[in-house]
């Protein structure tokens, strides 16, 4: 996909680039330089904002260092920010975002979005970071800086402003089945902060059914103590058994699939019935969007990554389209790093996705 298609993306506000409300704002800009300088800033996060970006999370990684890079064009306006933590390991400082880049005014072109991450990598060179990872499945950037290492992504991402019955319509006709076939069972949607710690048990099961390892307990309840409000607890339950559970952070700018988890054998429909409460839920308190926290763009057919590009299809979101990067500073310590990550997991997913393009498999 090429990065100068911009009916194709989401704009780091969450409108698509292409929608005409936009106009009147980007032309406030369109005869500035695509020259946007990055340097710290301090924000005062808004519920407008992504929770993502709050001080709170970012503060709660343990990660030791953690900011927000603002860009300001010639005129010295902020235009746009950037919020990063550095993970360190003994003789490595990686940078790593948590969401992508969010604009101020509404009016952030691609190609000042690029100039400003190109800037940004200067930033992060000048403080002896080793590399910039590849962002978590919470950001989706729209490009990337001139000598990034990138990869097509995505993520589907649902509209709250429409009316509830269209939101209901536009599911797959089987996911409506289910939700009113686990209604009629007796299926509950339930949330609250007494479910953490069986939520915690759920998602280290499942995913232990996948070979892989979930964070800690007590890093768990530092990383949802640390959204405050702005998180919701939701479970599924039958007959007094948890059947799934959602972990939601959220803000009036969206609300996240951030982690979810299901039993060996639920009841038939539990968690399209948690996940569709959970999208009325935020519609209802007045959220924008619902984002499903990532897919791969084109998997490959039979994989396991086309089944959760199916299974969030099918909850009628929009598919939007973008990319993850990740940038050298230090070839040493990058490869370095790529050797630990491919042996560890076979690899980040910006290799992950290379090498399927270079192998002429479908992603």
């Amino acid at each position: 996909m090429s990065d100068s298609n911009p009916a194709s993306v989401l704009a780091p506000s969450g409108t698509n680039v292409a929608d005409p409300s936009n106009n009147l704002a980007q032309g406030k800009h369109q005869m500035m330089s695509h020259s946007l300088r990055a340097e710290p800033v301090e924000i005062r996060w808004r519920p407008d904002m992504p929770v993502f970006a709050s001080e709170g999370f970012l503060k709660s990684l343990g990660d030791h260092q953690y900011g927000w890079i603002g860009g300001k064009d010639s005129s010295g306006s902020l235009r746009c920010v950037l919020p990063y933590s550095v993970i360190r390991k003994p003789g490595f400082r990686f940078v790593r975002f948590r969401v992508e880049t969010i604009s101020l005014d509404g009016a952030l072109s691609i190609d000042d979005e690029r100039a400003f991450l190109k800037s940004a990598t200067e930033y992060f060179r000048s403080t002896g970071a080793a590399m910039i990872i590849p962002a978590a499945n919470t950001a989706l950037f729209r490009t990337y800086p001139q000598g990034a290492v990138a990869a097509p992504y995505g993520t589907f991402i649902n509209d709250l402003t429409k009316p509830e019955d269209k939101m209901f319509a536009e599911l797959h006709s089987d996911y409506r089945q289910n939700i009113r076939k686990a209604t009629r069972s007796g299926v509950q949607v339930k949330s609250g902060p007494e479910y953490l710690d069986r939520c915690h048990e759920l998602l280290v099961e499942t995913m232990q059914r996948s070979k892989m390892k979930f964070k800690s307990l007590l890093e768990f309840r530092e990383n949802i103590s640390s959204f405050g409000d702005n998180v919701k607890i939701f479970v599924a339950e039958s007959e007094g058994a948890i059947q799934a559970c959602l972990i939601s952070p959220f803000s009036m700018h969206t609300g996240y699939d951030w982690y979810s988890g299901i039993i060996s054998k639920p009841a038939r429909g539990a968690m399209h019935l948690l996940i569709w409460e959970a999208m009325r839920h935020f519609q209802q308190l007045g959220a924008k969007r619902f984002n499903f926290t990532g897919v791969r763009v084109k998997p490959q057919p039979g994989s396991k990554q086309e089944g959760i590009f199916n299974f969030k299809m099918r909850f009628g979101g929009v598919l939007a389209e973008g990319y993850m990067w990740k940038y050298s500073f230090s070839p040493l310590k990058s490869l370095a790093y790529s050797w630990g990550v491919r042996a560890f997991m076979g690899g980040d997913v910006v290799d992950q996705e290379l090498r399927r393009e270079e192998s002429g498999t479908p992603q």
